[in-house]
């Protein structure tokens, strides 16, 4: 195919200005999708973006518009999956910013812009929802004019839901994003960009082919995994799989190469003819960072072996999962996780459910802490079970988030109350527009995972959008707290806390569990401490059958004496007794901060 009439761009915006339903006009204008068979969000292949309304996959669709090819990739808005679109952009020349006319900048529009400028892609801007009484498009146009430096006559007016407009994007698409540049005489070179597992074909891999011609039929050299494979099949996305002869420079497609071992086709893998290979590998992408971390355990302990394979695939398709094995008193066997954050873990809890059968147990969130021991080592510690005791800990940094709060000038002073009540920094606060307020705070990674998303958008009625990137770790006075039931700590409901929330938490956790423990045949002492102090206790009451029942009348003693041999009874059951948890109360407890 000749190299000047391909366009490779993705669509990128905040969480909710209307990428996938431009996505979904696209489809109608090109005619990639025969009508009787369009529906709203078609790229969202998943079941649960469809019930949630969010994006969660990057997909990509291969189009014709004026005699030209476009491959188009729809990508997420939301910060937890921003790797979705790191990687996306890898494989384009260009990006379609879109920009919602009734709500103007947000946090996640800057950080995408950014991520795009730092790719050094051809940016077409464009306003979207322009056919809401509420929209603004000349304001909007000179506020991201004066934010990003697009010009305000360069930006398109288009309504993604009524097709205004979407016809002059693609032509500016056309006009302004350059070519793909590649030699189809060279070597090949191919980067896999994304991956999935389909049970009955193997791994199915999203491939932009950078130098060369990919042929189906040929033999293929895994560079990074070093392993050799056929080309059983190669096609493109119309958006249905199309198989294809060959995918020359500058296209994008997909490759199935019947491989069953998940490892050799992960994302920034490159592909080269084995015949004939090339010098060196492509750069591929740098590993995400994970900030969250919590294990996962399966409630049927005979399921470990199956979620280790379920986890295995699912990282195939999202790379910036991590996971090792660990074992836990109250649990059994699971994996300790990493995730961008809090939505994608409850997103991969609950793919994993859904797409794999499982039924899983998630311990509290936690996030990666550094621990300066007394003899000067430094440990990594992301599983509060495995901090060091008290006495060999010399003090701990925990890691800081540099947030960005845009925001209308109103809702500035009950932000500004939620991030200082978090233990916030305020670092700087300008004015976007005489409305609207960007501020800067550093705030503790842990204060930000639970539910500061949330809190954020009901102070702010949703206007206020998020974005944060990690800063740097800085001391701070922590504290680990244990949950002793009946004695025994029980290590799923322990977590490190600054020591000022520590009573609050250990407080609301003793409560909680009073009521979620079943009642045993002695009392359960439920206390929570720090180190060997006590900071708050619950009992759980005893079952009692009554003994005096068939005493009708009679001395005192006689009653007596049967209370106390009860009395005796309970004692030496506590001694030996063990408190039984089911497994719903882990679940329960867990969400305390729900």
């Amino acid at each position: 195919m000749d190299l000047a009439k391909i366009r490779n761009f993705s669509i990128i915006a905040h969480i909710d200005h209307g990428k996938s339903t431009l996505s979904d006009r696209i489809l109608e204008l090109t005619k990639a999708v025969d009508a009787r068979e369009m529906r709203a969000q078609y790229l969202d292949s998943m079941d649960l973006e469809r019930e949630r309304g969010i994006t969660i996959k990057a997909q990509n669709v291969r189009v014709e518009w004026k005699g030209h090819t476009f491959h188009l990739i729809d990508t997420p808005g939301h910060v937890d999956f921003g790797y979705e679109v790191s990687r996306s952009l890898a494989a384009c020349e260009g990006v379609v910013l879109v920009v919602d006319a009734a709500q103007g900048i947000e946090a996640q529009t800057l950080a995408n812009c950014y991520l795009a400028l730092e790719h050094d892609l051809e940016i077409v801007a464009a306003l979207n929802k322009i056919d809401l009484p509420a929209a603004d498009p000349d304001r909007y146009a000179m506020e991201i004019e004066t934010v990003l430096g697009i010009p305000a006559e360069d930006i398109l007016r288009i309504s993604a839901k009524t097709g205004e407009g979407v016809d002059l994007l693609l032509d500016a698409v056309l006009d302004r994003i350059p070519a793909p540049k590649g030699d189809a005489d060279a070597p090949l070179q191919a980067l896999i960009f994304d991956s999935q597992y389909d049970q009955y074909r193997g791994v199915v891999s999203s491939i932009r082919v950078m130098n060369g011609t990919l042929t189906a039929g040929s033999k293929l050299q895994f560079m990074n995994a070093n392993a050799t494979q056929d080309a059983v099949e190669i096609g493109v996305r119309r958006p249905t799989p199309t198989p294809v002869a060959e995918l020359g420079p500058g296209e994008v497609g997909y490759l199935i190469a019947g491989i069953k071992d998940v490892g050799e086709a992960r994302s920034g893998e490159t592909v080269t003819m084995l015949s004939r290979q090339a010098s060196e590998p492509l750069p591929g992408y740098q590993d995400p960072k994970p900030m969250v971390f919590c294990g996962l355990y399966p409630i049927d302990g005979d399921d470990f072996e199956l979620l280790r394979e379920s986890i295995e695939k699912l990282k195939l398709n999202d790379a910036s999962i991590t996971y090792e094995p660990e074992t836990s008193g109250a649990l059994g066997f699971g994996f300790r996780c990493g995730f961008l954050g809090l939505l994608h873990m409850e997103i991969v809890k609950e793919r994993l459910e859904r797409e794999f059968n499982l039924a899983l147990i998630a311990t509290a969130p936690s996030v990666e802490y550094r621990v300066r021991k007394t003899n000067g080592d430094i440990e990594i510690v992301d599983n509060p079970a495995d901090l060091p005791p008290t006495q060999n800990i010399q003090h701990i940094e925990e890691p800081y988030f540099r947030v960005s709060i845009i925001t209308p000038k109103e809702y500035t002073g009950t932000l500004m109350d939620l991030c200082q009540s978090r233990r916030g920094e305020l670092g700087k606060l300008e004015y976007l527009s005489p409305e609207r307020v960007e501020m800067h705070y550093q705030v503790p990674l842990a204060e930000v995972v639970v539910d500061f998303f949330d809190q954020m958008k009901s102070r702010s009625q949703g206007y206020a959008s998020l974005d944060y990137e990690l800063s740097g770790y800085r001391e701070s006075n922590l504290v680990k707290v244990d949950l002793l039931l009946n004695g025994q700590p029980a290590d799923a409901f322990s977590t490190i806390v600054h020591r000022d929330k520590a009573f609050d938490y250990g407080r609301r956790m003793c409560e909680k569990l009073k009521e979620l423990i079943p009642r045993q045949m002695f009392d359960v002492p439920i206390q929570a401490a720090i180190g060997g102090k006590v900071i708050s206790r619950e009992t759980v009451k005893a079952k009692r059958k009554d003994v005096l029942a068939k005493c009708y009348g009679g001395d005192i003693t006689r009653k007596r004496k049967l209370l106390e041999k009860q009395k005796e009874g309970k004692k030496k059951m506590k001694a030996i007794g063990r408190v039984e948890i089911p497994g719903d109360v882990f679940i329960s407890a867990l969400k305390l901060d729900d």
